[in-house]
């Protein structure tokens, strides 16, 4: 079982927004879509650009470089679900986002 370790304070992450962090040197996306929290590997599988500072619309995050969009709630590509990321459990406890890296 993965263990929790603290990210970053929730207020950190204003809903409809997202972030980047470095956790057991994983680059990790943070996003924060109407409270609920959501972990997904940082680097697009096209190219590896930040997906953290990407264009956040609802569920899905756009690739700033090439314009490739991901579905948050299911870790993959819009169109094509076989191309997928790795997704982080993720809970919030006393105000502090926590992932489980496995």
């Amino acid at each position: 079982m993965a263990e929790f370790v603290e990210a970053i304070e929730l207020d950190q992450i204003p809903s409809g927004q997202g972030t980047t962090i470095t956790i057991a040197n994983k680059a990790i996306a943070l996003f924060n879509i109407d409270g609920q929290i959501y972990a997904i590997d940082d680097a697009c599988p096209h190219a590896g650009s930040s997906l953290g500072w990407g264009k956040l619309e609802g569920s899905m995050v756009t690739c700033r470089a090439h314009g490739l969009k991901f579905n948050l709630t299911k870790g993959c590509m819009a169109n094509n679900p076989e191309v997928a990321l790795t997704t982080y459990p993720v809970q919030v406890m006393d105000g502090k986002v926590m992932i489980a890296i496995t």
